[in-house]
């Protein structure tokens, strides 16, 4: 059984946010298998692949090193990416069948567009010792599927380091406690609009390199904010960066990046 290592929303190797995307099987192997596989290979996200009947479409799951999550974006532009790239899957477009619902992948002007549902999107009182966690006081917050923290400007977003654990106990009332998406607008004329963080040790990532599910909240707030249905993002991960192009499409967003194959390996053990 092979294995790739994929790093997403990247147009360049070392760069974007490192998934490992494991060879489709026709039967699930046990959880507790692909649970210790991810803690292996310990990158954010691991994904798993089951066939189906039609070559276009997929079971997809994604373990981070200590769990199961519901959503991941950058490894399901992963996932596409080896099935079209590595694979040879002559598909126009995939499908995938997850826990939240079906997602399809596209291929455009050289990268992927991903189509995901919009999170719900509510604004919500400062949590008190929110800004002390973070290291800097958000001038607004809201709550979506991850608590998001506006910032007044980029620099701010860039500049903050939380100690690890800091933002573990926010997140109430979102659809996923103890991960926090930092953002703050960029200076006018730059080649991007937002530039954001994500610090998410509710599932076991202190701050993640690039977080595509993030856009689902992320992409209709700046959009409003910006009265125009097409955002781009830059996500700073000291040392890495990613960057999405995301587009409002009813309660619908399409989001758009690219992605590199740095490593191709073999399992020497069977589920």
């Amino acid at each position: 059984m092979r294995q790739w290592t994929i790093d997403a929303f990247a147009d360049r190797p070392f760069a974007g946010n490192p998934a490992s995307v494991v060879e489709p099987v026709a039967r699930w192997p046990d959880d507790a298998w692909m649970q210790a596989l991810a803690q292996e290979n310990n990158h954010s996200e691991t994904a798993f692949l089951r066939t189906t009947d039609e070559p276009g479409r997929f079971a997809l799951r994604w373990f981070t090193p200590s769990r199961e999550v519901p959503l991941c974006g950058h490894a399901t532009l992963a996932a596409a990416h080896v099935l079209w790239r590595e694979l040879g899957n002559g598909s126009a477009a995939l499908t995938f069948e997850t826990a939240s619902g079906g997602l399809t992948v596209r291929r455009q002007d050289g990268g992927y567009e991903m189509d995901f549902p919009v999170d719900p999107l509510s604004r919500v009182a400062t949590p008190e010792g929110l800004g002390e966690a973070l290291g800097a006081e958000p001038v607004e917050v809201w709550a979506s599927r991850y608590l998001i923290a506006v910032m007044k400007d980029a620099d701010t977003v860039r500049g903050l380091s939380p100690r690890a654990g800091a933002v573990l106990r926010f997140g109430a009332g979102c659809l996923e406690q103890g991960q926090v998406v930092v953002a703050g607008p960029a200076v006018p004329g730059e080649d991007h609009d937002v530039v954001d963080r994500f610090f998410g040790p509710g599932c076991g990532i202190e701050e993640d390199p690039a977080t595509g599910s993030a856009r689902c909240g992320l992409a209709p707030l700046f959009a409003d904010k910006l009265g125009r249905e097409t955002v781009r993002f830059v996500q700073a991960y000291p040392g890495r960066g990613a960057r999405f192009e995301t587009q409002m499409a009813g309660d619908r967003v399409l989001i758009r990046g690219q992605a590199v194959t740095v490593m191709e390996g073999r399992l020497r053990i069977t589920p």
